[in-house]
């Protein structure tokens, strides 16, 4: 049996909510959560202030806001999310391989001149709302397997930790890049909760039987009547 404490940081709570009230409340809610999502909701409503608030309640943040811009905009951006001391943030591979790159050189020379760790840097490759006929509707033209294969290897080819993608692509990406790669998977949904707008979903035990390092999780702890008793219940189906 696996521990639930190892399993708990392999969980990362997704705060999807709409104020700093709320996300703090759900973070004091969960004790022995250590990674928490801010997405571009959150933050745009509460600014980079919040990072500093859940880092004090002795929490690590996982800054999602998926920079997909031209590689200085990025680069810059990276640079100033070292010196918020985030842990984990994520950019879209789409952005190409002269973004990717840039990133990663940005990541580390900020975080050698303040004398940080650097944070993970994972790579979105397709979002978990998308399916083969979204992909055709923007002119990807290919399917959602392929085209997460082909944006993970430009991700590791240009510095970046890992890959954020669903849990149906975790077995094809272990496959293709070895497990030293490390993979963080949304779309996860516990047999007890509900769907909602994800497509290419799976239970948490499937996904971490895969491969998957970490879990996205949201709306089923944090939408439950109690959050933590849901938390909870995720631990003892892993453990």
């Amino acid at each position: 049996m696996i521990e639930k404490s190892t399993i708990a940081q392999r969980i990362i709570v997704a705060l999807d909510v709409n104020d700093k009230a709320r996300a703090l409340s759900l973070i004091r809610e969960l004790p022995d959560a250590e990674v928490f999502k801010i997405g571009m909701r959150l933050f745009t409503a509460e600014g980079p202030a919040l990072l500093k608030d859940v880092q004090e309640l002795g929490k690590k943040v996982f800054l999602d806001l998926k920079f997909h811009d031209i590689p200085n905009q990025v680069a810059g951006a990276v640079r100033m999310a070292v010196q918020h001391e985030v842990s984990m943030l994520t950019l879209h591979a789409s952005g190409g391989s002269e973004m990717l790159r840039k990133a990663a050189e940005s990541a580390a020379e900020a975080a050698d001149q303040i004398g940080k760790p650097k944070p993970m840097l994972l790579a979105v490759t397709v979002l978990t709302s998308l399916k083969d006929a979204q992909l055709s509707e923007i002119g990807m033209g290919a399917d959602a397997a392929g085209q997460v294969l082909r944006l993970a290897g430009l991700a590791q080819q240009t510095g970046m930790e890992g890959v954020v993608c669903s849990p149906q692509e975790i077995e094809l990406i272990r496959e293709q890049h070895g497990h030293e790669y490390l993979i963080a998977t949304p779309g996860i949904r516990p047999t007890w909760a509900a769907a909602n707008d994800q497509k290419r979903i799976m239970t948490p035990a499937q996904a971490i039987n895969l491969g998957a390092n970490y879990l996205v999780i949201g709306r089923p702890i944090t939408a439950a009547p109690s959050p933590l008793e849901a938390f909870h219940k995720i631990l003892d189906e892993l453990a």
